[in-house]
Formats: structure tokens, sequence, C-alpha cells
């Protein structure tokens, strides 16, 4: 079919969405699959009517200034739209949508592959094994701490956080958490709400930043949070790199005033601050929380739902502008 709609995508996504993909639009991948800079951004989006993004290409004002006037449509592979300028979309009239719903169980999942991975000295004990270290029994040897019958602090009861409550209820976990407003039953989960973050954060055994990143979630976890949790808290990151404050959690791993940490985010990614690589202490993974077969086909399902709506002229599953 000649008529169908110039898309281009620029990263290669799974097989099966890849495939609906060219079935359903004048398609154009990138199969080497290697992050696109803005201007091949711009290049390869000659003559599209859609962009299908990622958040490593930053889709910024003078990016966006820059695409073809045939551009009319922006779908993003991601949730978060932290890499697309939305003031210069909408300036421009440009479309912008995103996939959430998707993701929830699997970054949620992986919430807790964070906390429990951190508790239990995970990251420290693969290594002992890998590098030959691994010697007799010893009744000291790679403590971590019970995750079971805590206290468990979510900053952000969005989706996410609460699918995290629902499974932290399985280890016998209290939830305490903070958000903009409180919920209702029960998509509270039975958790306790605190208005105020200097009021729960005392009482956090364990905390998880599932927040979306705004101004105000901004380092939001900073050294005076910090200090208000109990001595020897874990802290797990699966929001967004900047919502902590890599100095401050750094110095409180270093300190023993966080007994541990997992983060599967990070500022400035796919690099991250290399002072978290030498820590013990530190449960590391590369951004994987939507990282599952499923969901990432899901996502780009959505994408393209998105696009093919646009075209028809129906109601957009997920608008973001």
């Amino acid at each position: 079919m000649t008529d169908r709609p110039k898309v281009l995508a620029t990263r290669l996504m799974p097989e099966a969405v890849e495939t609906r993909f060219h079935s359903e639009f004048a398609a154009i991948s990138n199969p080497d699959d290697r992050p696109l800079d803005s201007d091949a951004v711009v290049a390869g989006a000659e003559g599209c009517r859609g962009i299908i993004c990622s958040p490593t290409e930053k889709m910024d004002a003078d990016t966006i200034a820059r695409l073809p006037d045939s551009v009319e449509i922006l779908a993003t592979f991601s949730v978060g739209c932290d890499h697309i300028d939305l003031n210069a979309a909408k300036a421009r009239g440009l479309i912008v949508t995103n996939t959430p719903d998707v993701l929830t169980d699997a970054t949620a999942d992986t919430t807790i592959l964070c906390l429990l991975g951190a508790a239990r000295m995970a990251q420290d004990s693969e290594r002992i094994l890998r590098e030959g270290k691994w010697g007799r029994w010893a009744p000291r040897d790679m403590l971590g701490v019970h995750m079971s019958g805590k206290r468990l602090g979510i900053v952000g009861m969005g989706r996410i956080g609460q699918a995290v409550a629902r499974r932290a209820q399985g280890f016998g976990m209290t939830v305490l958490y903070h958000n903009r407003r409180p919920l209702n039953a029960p998509d509270d989960q039975g958790a306790t709400f605190y208005a105020d973050a200097a009021d729960m954060l005392p009482l956090c055994d364990f905390l998880a930043l599932t927040c979306p990143l705004t101004p105000e979630t901004h380092h939001w976890l900073n050294a005076e949070r910090i200090a208000l949790l109990p001595d020897g808290a874990v802290v797990a990151n699966t929001a967004r790199g900047p919502v902590l404050v890599d100095d401050a959690l750094i110095d409180a791993l270093k300190s023993g005033k966080v007994f541990a940490a997992g983060l599967d985010v990070f500022t400035g990614e796919p690099k991250l601050d290399p002072r978290y690589l030498d820590l013990p202490n530190v449960f590391l993974l590369p951004h994987i929380g939507s990282a599952t077969v499923e969901t990432r086909n899901d996502m780009g399902f959505r994408c393209l739902d998105n696009l093919a709506a646009h075209f028809a002229g129906r109601p957009l599953p997920s608008r973001v502008v």
C-alpha cells in the first residue's frame, strides 16, 4: 500500500512490534539500533508524518524546530516525557503520546528486586562468588537485613507505587506513603498517608522512590531528608535518577546512615556516578524497570495504537500534548 503514513522509529523495537510497524505503516527502522543525534533524527524524519522516539533521543526545542513540516506526531516509547520539550511541541502543534499503564507490574517487580537485592547485599555477594573469594562459612559473613515485617515508605503512590504496596504486603510489611493527595480505598492498598514527608521518613525502615520527575521531586531525597530516616534504612530508586542527590546518598551509604541502596535509574544515564561502583552496599541495575518481553511489546503496541488512531482521526489512547 503506497498510501500508508510514513513513520520513523529512532530505535529498533521488539520483533513483534517491528512486524506490525512494517505491516501498518511506511516504516523507517533503525536496524543498527544506535542512538540518533538531533541531526540524524531531523534527516531521518524527512517526509514522515510521525516519529516513534525514545528517551535516548533528546527532542529539545532546537530539534523540534528543525523537524520537517510533514511531522504531525511524536509517539515516545516511554511513560516519561522528560526527554521532550513539551512546550516546544505544543507551540509547533505537534501531538505527543506516551505509553502509560503497561509497565506498572514490571517496574513494581523491579522496585521489590532493588529493595530485596539491597537488603540482602546481593551485589556484593555475587561479586564474591564471581571473583572466587567465597571461603568457609562464618556467622558474620554477608549479613543483610530482613524486609519481612518492616516498615516501607513509598514516595509517589501512583500505579507503580500502588503495585509496590501490594507486593510489599506479601512480605508482611507495614506500608506508608507520601503523595500529593491521599487516595481512597482500595487504591490506597490500606497504606497510611502522610501529607508531610518529614513525619513519614523517621518511620521508614525501607524507602521506595516511585514518583515522576517534576520540578517538585527534582533532588527530593537530599541530605536533609536522608537525615530523617532511621539509621540503617534501605533506599530504592526506580523513578528517575535526579529524584535523589547522589552526593547525599553516597555519603549516607559510606557512613552507614543508609544500610544499602538499590538503584535502577541514574542522573546522566547511561553514565552514572562512578563512586557507586566502588560501594559494596549498592545493588545496581541498568534501568531495566520495563525490560520484560511482555512489557516492551505492550509499549511498542501502544505507540502504534496512538499513531494509528491519529492518522484515522480517532481519539488517541494516551495523548500527553
